[in-house]
């Protein structure tokens, strides 16, 4: 691995993907860029998507830099509380999307060089698949280099 990309959200399902990633990331001596996403809507209503990651208690932003600041800074407390001091090199980035996580997980692991993906899925039948379709499916089907998909069975609270 040269650099992995982990997209998470503040779930322990993630929580428990970000140390597989880091683990990964000190074995081979590499970067991790540790992602997440949200959409114009999560712009016009605030950062409470965000809350579990970090201090932002329902702030709302005009501005979607302002926005990204605060998101990026609540990320990197997530972070930091997960890991601890961990030793590799890592960055966080959120990214605001109006398309399709898919389609935006494969962006960003191309903007970012990171040649292993880090993503977290549910189980579906194949008929929720076909009709809801699945961004870890296609993530899977359209990147070059690999892919760890952590399924969650249950989430805990």
């Amino acid at each position: 691995m040269q650099r992995g990309l982990i997209v998470v959200e503040e779930t322990p399902a993630h929580a428990d993907l970000l140390r597989e990633a880091e683990e990964h990331a000190r074995g081979a001596d590499a970067p991790l860029t540790v992602m997440t996403f949200a959409t114009e809507r999560d712009v016009g209503e605030g950062v409470e998507k965000f809350e579990a990651l970090g201090g932002v208690e329902g702030i709302t932003y005009d501005d979607e830099e302002e926005f990204i600041d605060a998101a990026e800074d609540a990320l990197s407390e997530y972070v930091e509380r997960v890991l601890g001091d961990t030793e590799i090199s890592y960055d966080v980035v959120v990214e605001v999307i109006d398309g399709g996580y898919g389609t935006a997980t494969l962006a960003a692991a191309d903007d970012h060089g990171a040649d292993h993906v880090f993503i977290t899925g549910r189980r579906r039948s194949p008929t929720g698949k076909a009709i809801f379709g699945d961004w870890i499916q296609r993530v899977l089907l359209g990147f070059g280099g690999f892919v760890t998909v952590q399924t969650r069975e249950k989430e805990e609270t």
